[in-house]
């Protein structure tokens, strides 16, 4: 399980749910854990918790097979973050689990490496560097943990990667 789902009450439905469709797309079922997503998406709609919003996003970008279309879900991610830091956002809804601000800064590393890496699929390696900047500049954030470790070895092979390029 990644830090969100670990930190999540019991009795969060929402991302129980996303957890499942998470095993599902690990244990090589692609397509189930992409449909079950993409309802639970519609379950949500534009009102949805931000937080929910958030994590069911990124974990739907991965089950993506179009760049283009993991891009658009990376996106849709950042931006429920976004909205977990004022406004609408930091009211939680019914039911949902309220992030604290260390845990919501502790997203953005994450966040910004997968937007990085989108655009080095798509050819865009300005973006990716701007993107990969940004993962950078907040990993600070991440926790002295096994998913903290894996996003900054993440960040340090992307720059390697992007360096090459340069």
């Amino acid at each position: 399980m990644t830090e969100t789902q670990r930190t999540a009450p019991e009795d969060d439905a929402v991302l129980t749910r996303i957890g499942q469709a998470v095993m599902l797309h690990r244990g090589g079922d692609r397509e189930e854990a992409r449909n079950r997503l993409a309802l639970l998406w519609r379950e949500l709609g534009r009102d949805g918790a931000p937080f929910h919003r958030c994590a069911l996003a990124h974990y739907m970008a991965d089950t993506q097979d179009d760049p283009d279309d993991e891009l658009i879900w990376d996106l849709l991610a950042l931006g429920a973050a976004d909205g977990l830091t004022g406004g609408r956002g930091a009211d939680a809804g019914a039911g949902e689990r309220r992030p604290g601000a260390d845990e919501v800064r502790a997203l953005y590393p994450s966040l910004h490496l997968n937007l990085a890496v989108d655009y080095v699929k798509l050819g865009r390696e300005d973006a990716a560097r701007g993107q990969l900047a940004l993962a950078r500049a907040s990993a600070g954030a991440l926790g002295e943990d096994p998913h903290g470790d894996g996003v900054r070895a993440a960040i340090a092979r992307l720059s390697l990667r992007l360096e090459g390029a340069a």
